[in-house]
């Protein structure tokens, strides 16, 4: 995360290329709905977005001078509106630093990424990064929970994060064990308006398939590569060449089968709809 030092030593250039780049895109008459940068619903100053996405607005500011993050739209009074898109690339940015990148590796590694992202494809996106981050729980207290969070938790926000195994909260010391991998999507759940046990009960369904599905790709790997090579394990070329592939594999089989459901899922939609 930017430094509140670095941050500041470019926060007056912020506002002017905030500022600048949002009134060349009015005058160009940009679509504000096009791109990750200027989302359909751009209804959130820059005070909101660094409260929703847990950061503070100078390190939202030093982002955009670093052209991590795009301008905002340029609303009523010359405000700077920001949408969804900013704000699932922002969790992006912080999963990557949560990896380890730094700054200059993450803006070379969004610059790769198609310009035209939506925010959904952007949460997609980090979710698949998120999946090979080691695994682990950090203890914090409350206090930090709601900063990471980016808002005020109610002690019934707690019980349901609790419950779909997102933090463990201990009352006495007002401290809590959370997964960092589940925290911002167990936030977004608490304003979802479905009922809290079909929540549960879709992470169960989601739990069990993902556990089939990871079973029989395992097999297929076993039978298919790994046994094969055992009988060929004296050769060096290949012995480098399985440790390349295992390293590669993870990432490779949890991207593919995001885009297999998320397409799948959206078959099972359309389906249903037209059958309504």
């Amino acid at each position: 995360m930017a430094t509140d030092t670095e941050a500041s030593a470019d926060e007056a250039t912020a506002d002017v290329v905030e500022n600048a780049a949002g009134a060349a895109d009015t005058a160009d008459g940009a679509d504000p709905g096009d791109g990750a940068g200027h989302a359909a619903a751009a209804t959130y100053t820059v005070d909101e977005l660094a409260a929703r996405a847990g950061v503070t607005v100078r390190t939202i500011r030093f982002y955009s001078t670093k052209g991590l993050l795009p301008p905002p739209v340029i609303g009523p009074r010359r405000v700077g509106l920001y949408g969804p898109g900013h704000l699932s690339r922002l969790a992006l940015i912080e999963e990557l630093q949560h990896q380890g990148m730094t700054l200059a590796a993450i803006e070379r590694y969004l610059e790769q990424l198609p310009p035209d992202l939506s925010a959904h494809d952007l949460a997609i996106h980090r979710a698949v990064v998120a999946s090979w981050a080691p695994e682990g729980a950090e203890e914090m207290p409350r206090a930090e929970l709601e900063r990471r969070a980016g808002r005020a938790l109610a002690a019934e926000d707690v019980e349901r994060l609790a419950a779909m195994g997102v933090v463990a909260y201990d009352a006495a010391a007002d401290r809590c064990r959370v997964d960092p991998g589940l925290l911002r999507l167990g936030v977004r759940l608490l304003d979802v308006p479905i009922a809290h046990e079909t929540i549960l009960a879709a992470r169960t369904v989601l739990m069990e398939h993902t556990r089939s599905a990871a079973r029989e790709l395992s097999r297929l790997f076993r039978d298919e590569v790994w046994d094969p090579y055992r009988e060929r394990e004296s050769d060096p070329g290949h012995v480098a060449a399985m440790r390349s592939l295992s390293a590669h594999m993870q990432p490779l089989v949890v991207q593919a089968l995001v885009t297999a459901f998320q397409r799948s899922l959206k078959e099972e939609l359309r389906e249903w709809l037209t059958e309504s």
